[in-house]
């Protein structure tokens, strides 16, 4: 899966009834790399001189580009987990721009490994965190206040980011699906215990942002995604 033009996803649009908070952050998604991996590119609003690049997961490149024509200079990058796709534009544009790296302290030697864990024939480049979370914290970065979320299953280390409303989730949950618990380090009991802290702890207008796919709602997903079914009966 090639590159595709970038999407502005307008969270408000989201929102299931008339009243509620309107979401003031602008979130761009771009499907990067070879297998349409998404990374978001967050301002807090439209006229904002710095954004935050979420999971640059391709083509460093365009990412610059892109962020050159809405005039935002890149003040961090934040790494939802260390699955390969997820990092492969991290080194140049982290190195391009200066941004510093956050990243899972647990998760760090994936991205310093990264040219041995890729498909055979992709390139990739290496790179040191510079900032190492372990959830729970509270970032402060391009004007917006990001809340880090612990959120294993995927993988052991998955951080999710909450800021105005909006959950970047990676690959712990889909629209209409959840994140492969066949991998090293993942497990599906887990994963389930992790959705359900996320549905008990956001209301369910809270806008998610996934690794792949298109944007959707927690609300959404509690009441019809197949995988979390288990939640429905518990």
């Amino acid at each position: 899966m090639g590159n595709s033009a970038p999407e502005t996803v307008e969270p408000a649009r989201l929102d299931s009834a008339s009243g509620e908070r309107p979401v003031s952050i602008v979130v761009d998604r771009h499907e990067l790399g070879p297998i349409g991996t998404n990374c978001y590119v967050v301002r807090a609003s439209r006229s904002a001189e710095e954004a935050v690049v979420v999971d640059p997961s391709g083509d460093a490149a365009q990412l610059r580009l892109e962020l050159a024509r809405l005039g935002a200079s890149c003040a961090a990058i934040l790494i939802t987990h260390g699955h390969w796709d997820h990092l492969l534009g991290v080194a140049d544009l982290a190195e391009g721009t200066g941004a510093p790296v956050h990243m899972a302290a647990d998760e760090r030697a994936l991205l310093e490994n990264l040219p041995d864990l890729v498909p055979a024939g992709e390139p990739a480049r290496s790179y040191t965190a510079d900032v190492l979370l372990a959830g729970d914290e509270t970032l402060e970065l391009a004007g917006i206040g990001f809340e880090t979320l612990r959120v294993p299953g995927h993988s052991p280390g998955h951080l999710a980011y909450h800021a105005d409303g909006c959950l970047f989730s990676g690959d712990v949950l889909f629209a209409g699906s959840v994140g492969r618990t066949d991998l090293p380090g993942a497990d599906w009991e887990t994963l389930v215990e992790t959705l359900r802290a996320l549905t008990d702890r956001f209301p369910p207008d809270t806008v998610v942002y996934p690794g792949h796919g298109p944007p959707t709602t927690l609300g959404t997903e509690l009441a019809r995604n197949p995988f979390l079914a288990p939640l429905r009966v518990s």
